[in-house]
């Protein structure tokens, strides 16, 4: 018997840890085992590179409303 896992809501944030594990070559490895399936430190390594273009996106957005 196994548990229907809920699908996961497709927000931006998901699209751009997709997007990074793609980057990353990790993109198989996340349809094979899901995300569970990944060490801490290639966790940690999307983590990280979404913090980083995080602040890059909030930057870029308030420097386009400064020279509004």
């Amino acid at each position: 018997m196994t548990k229907n896992k809920p699908k996961e809501e497709f927000t931006q944030d998901l699209m751009m840890k997709y997007e990074i594990a793609e980057e990353l070559g990790l993109i198989d490895k996340v349809k094979n085992m899901g995300w569970g399936g990944l060490t801490a430190k290639e966790t940690g390594r999307i983590g990280g590179l979404m913090t980083v273009r995080k602040k890059q996106m909030k930057k870029s957005s308030e420097e386009q409303q400064n020279s509004l």
